[in-house]
């Protein structure tokens, strides 16, 4: 077997795979516009190519997970994009979540230089990446994403294959929408028992082993006990792209999602009081601050 992998996109997630890939034993090789994220992926042990097209002649199968549509695009179709790259038969395994008709443009577009394209989006956090705790949601060509079995075992812990194109982000649009509902359930649980009196500490160590406990509260609990919002793995800006990709994709099935809706709005509280960049755990403050709680004060 060819032990070279490709990957595209070398932020918190795509550091995360790329480094657990190299310690399975792969030749990772990929590509980033950014000299840092160049420098991640070579402080774990890949080599950083000029292009994706590069990418795409050095390795016959390519992650790819990037932050926005556009990227996508240029990535597959750009002047030194995927589809220049000699040979036939890549398997760009594309792990973003971006609306469904950006992917099936990129599809179609592999499709006509006879390269393939799965929608394999991911369920986790840079965080849970780092120890390969990763759901992959796969969709596509159903041989193509067998012949990825090792790669996803190098990255990640489970593989869902779910059907044709394109099931895979429909199923992570699912997904988000119990994340963002979590989250923000897990924030209020806290600020409730904040508002009553109990320490964070004791409210997070009561209730993590709980019946009314959550993957969320688990996982971002302890930031929320913490005020500790500054090293994301997980950003509110993320979320809120995410966020608007989960209502088109309802809204165009004519599907009302009151509970989600109603969670959604704390994200953009977020946003408009300057906590864009930081951890989704962030929640907890903004509810926090339309409560009046000040800790400090509370804890002098």
């Amino acid at each position: 077997m060819d032990k070279s992998v490709g990957i595209i996109g070398i932020g918190i997630m795509g550091t995360a795979m790329a480094s657990n890939l190299c310690q399975a034993g792969f030749n990772v090789v990929g590509y980033d516009p950014i000299p840092a994220a160049c420098a991640r992926l070579e402080d774990s042990g890949g080599r950083v190519l000029a292009s994706p097209r590069a990418v795409a002649e050095a390795a016959p199968i390519i992650i790819m997970s990037l932050p926005k549509a556009e990227a996508l695009t240029d990535v597959i179709g750009g002047a030194e994009g995927i589809v220049q790259a000699a040979g036939t038969g890549q398997i760009v395994i594309e792990c973003s979540t971006l609306p469904m008709n950006i992917k099936q443009a990129a599809f179609d577009e592999m499709e006509r230089h006879g390269k393939i394209l799965l929608d394999c989006p991911i369920s986790g956090t840079g965080a849970q990446a780092v120890n390969k705790d990763l759901v992959i949601l796969g969709s596509g060509d159903k041989d193509a994403f067998e012949r990825c079995a090792a790669v996803f075992a190098g990255m990640s812990r489970v593989q869902h294959y779910l059907g044709p194109f394109g099931r895979g982000s429909v199923m992570k649009y699912i997904a988000n929408h119990l994340v963002t509902i979590h989250n923000v359930a897990a924030a209020e649980a806290m600020v409730l028992g904040i508002k009553a009196g109990i320490d964070p500490a004791l409210v997070y160590d009561t209730l993590a082993d709980s019946a009314g406990t959550s993957r969320m509260f688990q996982m971002r609990g302890p930031l929320m006990r913490d005020e500790n919002y500054d090293a994301p793995t997980a950003t509110i800006r993320m979320q809120l792209k995410d966020i608007g990709i989960i209502d088109a994709f309802a809204d165009s099935l004519d599907c009302a999602l009151p509970v989600y809706a109603a969670a959604s709005k704390i994200y953009q509280a977020g946003a408009a009081l300057g906590r864009r960049e930081q951890d989704t755990a962030a929640v907890c403050a903004v509810l926090e601050t339309m409560h009046g709680i000040d800790r400090k004060k509370l804890t002098s």
